[in-house]
């Protein structure tokens, strides 16, 4: 395989915009209360998300294979470690370096947007780097939808929102809340899918904790609550019904999600979970923006 090719999947592309969907909807929000777009955070938010997420895969990719995790049989895509396509120095190399792109994107966010941005960066940093180093890693643990609810929601919508307008809104508040459901439905998804070899590795991710038929239930929650919750738009003075369109793409991957075998077909359930975040997310910026 090439390099170039080794290096592109281990970032994990098809993922990669659940970094963007926050950017776009704390961006957009603020439009509406602003009637103002400052071009410059907004792209470097972007780009400093990206990396961060790139960062966080790369350690993930480096961090499974040293601690015996990503095994010839696991079901999920292979990885570039794993597979002996990069070394472990390499990709934790390429993992520091997202971090140090990530760094700088801050440093103009920061001359920007204040002390709250610094803040923001090193503490997503720090937990980017601890979903899978240190010793007790954020993966390994029931805590992993939490830590993507927390840092592509709240942190990631809500940052996007005070860099445009340097002050939080309520709406802001609750668009990074539906937008972080949706993206701890993702990493739902990887650790169904990963359930049995997870169990056998002594990594007790949430899915391993509850076996599946409750987490299958947990991902049909987490699909459907931001639907559910649109109606709260409304209460702050913004009916927000686009995204609705997005509910039968939703509905179609809860029954995948119930009525496929544990396999390989749930890395295709997961690709199209992360695309239904984004076309959510895309929906909810447009309501706000036309």
């Amino acid at each position: 395989m090439k390099t170039s090719t080794a290096w592109l999947l281990a970032c994990r592309p098809k993922t990669l915009s659940v970094s963007l969907s926050p950017v776009l909807v704390g961006t957009a929000v603020a439009w509406h209360d602003s009637s103002a777009l400052l071009w410059l955070p907004f792209l470097a938010a972007v780009l400093g998300a990206a990396f961060i997420q790139i960062g966080t895969n790369l350690f993930n990719d480096v961090g499974d294979f040293l601690r015996g995790t990503d095994t010839p049989g696991r079901l999920g895509p292979k990885r570039a470690t794993a597979e002996g396509w990069l070394t472990p120095g390499k990709v934790k190399a390429g993992a520091w370096l997202s971090f140090a792109l990530a760094f700088l994107c801050g440093i103009y966010l920061v001359a920007h947007g204040g002390w709250p941005i610094v803040a923001i960066g090193l503490a997503s940093l720090a937990a980017g780097w601890a979903y899978t180093g240190g010793p007790r890693p954020i993966a390994y643990g029931p805590l992993g939808e939490v830590f993507v609810f927390i840092f592509f929601g709240l942190v990631a919508v809500g940052g996007s929102y005070y860099l445009q307008t340097l002050t939080l809104a309520p709406m802001a508040l609750l668009a990074a809340a539906l937008v972080g459901i949706h993206a701890a439905a993702v990493i739902t998804v990887n650790n169904y899918r990963d359930l049995d070899g997870d169990a056998k590795s002594g990594k007790n991710t949430l899915a391993v904790r509850l076996g599946r038929p409750a987490t299958r239930r947990v991902y049909s929650a987490e699909m459907l609550a931001p639907y559910a919750l649109l109606p709260l738009f409304a209460t702050l003075g913004w009916p927000a019904a686009l995204p609705l369109l997005s509910l039968p793409l939703a509905l179609r991957l809860i029954r995948r999600f119930h009525g496929e075998a544990p396999g390989p077909v749930f890395n295709n359930i997961l690709a199209a979970t992360a695309g239904l975040q984004l076309a959510f997310a895309l929906l909810l910026t447009l309501s706000f923006t036309i």
